[in-house]
């Protein structure tokens, strides 16, 4: 503890904290040292700060020190760098050297919602406002990086770590990460964008061989990547546990040397996921800046100071001695880790930050209020209509179960958490209605995640024919039931290390549900989850809300939603399949690859290619449970018919459309237009169509807006494996505007030219 707030003191104080720990070098002297001055340019202060350092001092900072945090230079007043989970709030610190607790009081954050629902927000401010609340309680803790955002794309709706990610489309997770970065870096607090690549499921995650064809990489799962380099201009990145090529990603010459550092231009740290680090001199040569968790038992495990044995500690250091490496691979891990210091730590023009303050908990609330998805609403049964002495019925344990503790590294020790329950009780008791309760299933009654304890007890012996039997009876007599239920944080379900092991709701909640809509028509289903589920009771429940994982403000958000304090605007990041079988991977038995003879390496052949998705759906036209995009509203929305600014355009140019919304309801409310461009004369198989702009629009009851979409020939153009290149082919292209990938209200053709 005394460390992290000295180390703490150094972010802070800057220049007077070199002096502090170096008088006789720094305060003796006229001038500070051009390292310690923040007036002159960053790649100055880096070379001159690399040009005192001797190589034990290089390495040091190269490597961890602890569970969380990696060495500094105290001889010139260069601090530890602090990292920290995760992307949905700043985890409680744990112990030097072991995963448990610290048991510190003032480690306590601001939950936000999970990514799903910030992506499901399709609001690139949004975005912002998120990044810039997470990087204020970070900056307050002392953090100079933060482990996220996640950006890797919903390939199977079986990934248990899907609800960390932006969805399944490439475009739509580049410009939400984008703001995402902006926002949080704008906080002197560095985005370490994760899991560079290809991560899309847990299971056997650390020895998954990927084999993909270039073009599918290059168009599906790098765009993301991409973006938050070359535009959201991140700090450091880290690399995935799965192989591709059989290297392993985190010390992989192709995707960190080739791809990253000289196709893209990235000058920040790579850093390895915990433990994923294998070999010296592949960690050497290939790419990896700073490495962090491969003696996961802190001092316990392996080797005394098992610090210096990490590989690109006291076995680096050997190979050097020996001649048999240079030390320029060393100098670039060194300058690459100094910036990323220079950049957050040694920078304090960003301020103190704060934590847990209002503005982060309404933020929290306003975002779980954008990205909540209203799936389902036949006979308007939502909103709730406010009736004095009017009776609720809620229904599930979601209702009640904390979600901010457990799923794994994205656990959090929230300093409140307002379950569903509460939400709707207080918005219902302040209508002059009353809340009543019902069990209805069993799900996991734990409630605990390295040593943070939710503190509830949620055991209950009843059978589950008694548990319906009782929800059933209180359903008759409700004039509304609300069913929170869905997946939870729980191994084999939204959470890593693991994947789910269907597409179905655990704890046979699909018997309650069915149960209750016998015994009360005015019902609503809340799913809480980060995945897709399978719904068999869908045409039977008129109203379905899509609430994900809300964090601290959850209740409220969802109670927001549900008495119309708010109008549903959410749109789905990722499409829900009728059936697993629908989904590509799993139609091409593409999940979760084959075991090699006599080796623990698993081959997984991504054979659905660039049919991820709705480009999937789409293309093969197979029709979903709900599509990407989509989403209701409390009110109605027209689009027009859709223009251009021009038909034809050259190969360098912009084609710009146009579209006006009109609210056509009683209610204020937003609508996302969406344009998705289809190449139906390319010379190689493309998708269907892909998205390619959207725009979040507000309207008030009978306003019209225009809406513009521009493109340009990125948005045309595929990606030329033999080629190595982006190829926008002359011919014909048509553009779709509409509300969801299935709901295409006009189309507009036009020509490229070169």
């Amino acid at each position: 503890m005394n460390r992290l707030f000295i180390g703490f003191a150094l972010v802070l104080s800057g220049v007077a904290a070199a002096q502090v720990a170096a008088p006789e070098r720094i305060s003796s002297t006229a001038t500070r040292p051009i390292y310690a001055d923040l007036s002159r340019p960053l790649e100055e202060r880096v070379e001159d700060a690399l040009s005192r350092m001797s190589i034990s001092e290089k390495l040091h900072i190269i490597h961890a020190q602890s569970k969380f945090s990696s060495r500094g230079v105290p001889r010139l007043g260069i601090p530890d760098l602090w990292t920290d989970d995760g992307p949905h709030g700043v985890r409680p610190d744990v112990l030097w050297d072991e995963w448990e607790q610290a048991g510190q009081s003032n480690d306590s954050c601001v939950a936000f919602p999970a990514l799903t629902c910030l992506a499901a927000c399709w609001d690139p401010g949004i975005a912002r406002l998120y990044g810039e609340s997470l990087g204020e309680e970070a900056r307050y803790r002392g953090k100079s990086v933060l482990l996220g955002p996640g950006i890797n794309i919903y390939r199977t709706p079986l990934n248990g770590r899907n609800f960390e990610y932006l969805g399944e489309d490439p475009f739509l997770a580049s410009e939400m990460a984008v703001s995402y970065i902006q926002g949080l870096q704008s906080r002197g607090v560095a985005a370490c964008v994760k899991h560079y690549a290809l991560n899309n499921n847990e299971v056997n995650r650390h020895t998954t061989n990927v084999v993909i064809d270039d073009r599918t990489l290059y168009e599906i799962y790098l765009p993301a990547f991409k973006a938050a380099v070359e535009r959201g201009g991140a700090w450091s990145l880290m690399g995935a546990y799965n192989l591709l090529g059989d290297e392993h990603l985190c010390h992989n010459d192709r995707m960190l040397n080739g791809i990253l550092k000289n196709e893209w231009g990235f000058d920040g740290a790579v850093i390895s996921d915990w433990g994923g680090c294998h070999d010296t001199r592949q960690a050497i040569a290939n790419g990896l800046d700073l490495e962090f968790g491969s003696w996961t038992d802190g001092l316990a495990n392996g080797a005394s100071n098992a610090y210096n044995n990490y590989y690109l500690a006291d076995p680096y250091l050997k190979l050097i001695e020996s001649g048999e490496v240079s030390t320029d691979e060393l100098d670039d891990k060194a300058r690459r880790v100094l910036r990323l210091i220079m950049r957050t730590a040694m920078d304090p023009s960003y301020g103190y930050g704060s934590l847990c303050s209002e503005a982060h908990y309404d933020a929290a609330r306003r975002i779980g209020d954008d990205g909540i998805v209203l799936l389902r609403n036949e006979k308007n049964v939502l909103p709730i209509r406010s009736r004095e002495g009017g009776k609720i019925l809620v229904v599930g344990e979601n209702a009640i179960k904390m979600m901010t503790v457990g799923g794994g590294s994205s656990s959090l020790k929230a300093q409140r958490e307002v379950s569903p329950l509460e939400g709707i009780r207080k918005a219902a008791e302040g209508r002059g209605m009353s809340v009543d309760y019902a069990r209805g299933y069993v799900g996991d009654v734990s409630g605990e995640y390295n040593g943070v304890v939710t503190g509830q007890n949620l055991s209950d012996s009843r059978t589950p024919a008694q548990l319906i039997a009782e929800a059933v009876e209180k359903a008759r007599d409700a004039d509304y039931v609300i069913f929170v239920g869905g997946l939870n944080k729980s191994p084999g379900q939204d959470c890593e290390d693991s994947d789910r092991e269907s597409l179905d709701l655990p704890y046979a909640q699909d018997d309650v549900i069915a149960a209750l809509v016998k015994a009360n028509r005015n019902l609503a289903v809340v799913n809480i989850s980060g995945n897709a589920v399978a719904m068999p009771w869908v045409k039977d429940v008129p109203a379905i809300v899509q609430a994900w994982f809300l964090g601290s403000e959850a209740g409220n958000s969802i109670a927001d939603v549900l008495f119309g304090d708010v109008n549903p605007s959410g749109k789905l990041p990722f499409t829900f399949p009728a059936k697993l079988s629908d989904s590509p991977a799993h139609a091409m038995g593409a999940y979760p690859g084959v075991k090699r003879d006599d080796s623990p390496i698993v081959d997984l052949e991504y054979k659905e290619g660039l049919l991820v998705g709705y480009r999937w759906h789409d293309t093969r036209k197979i029709r979903p449970l709900f599509s990407f995009g989509h989403g209701l509203s409390y009110t109605d929305f027209r689009l027009g018919k859709a223009s251009a600014d021009r038909r034809q355009i050259a190969d360098n140019d912009s084609i710009t459309f146009t579209v006006d919304v009109t609210n056509t309801g009683r209610r204020a409310g937003a609508e996302v237009v969406q344009l998705y461009i289809s190449d139906p004369d390319c010379s190689v198989e493309r998708p269907a169509k892909e998205l390619k702009a959207f725009r979040k629009v507000w309207l008030q009851p009978g306003e019209t807006k225009s809406v513009s979409l521009t493109v340009g020939r990125d948005a045309l153009s595929y990606f030329d494996a033999e080629r190595h290149e982006w190829v926008a082919e002359p011919g014909d292209f048509t553009a779709h505007i509409g509300t969801s990938s299935d709901k295409i209200s006009s189309s507009v053709k036009f020509n490229l030219t070169r």
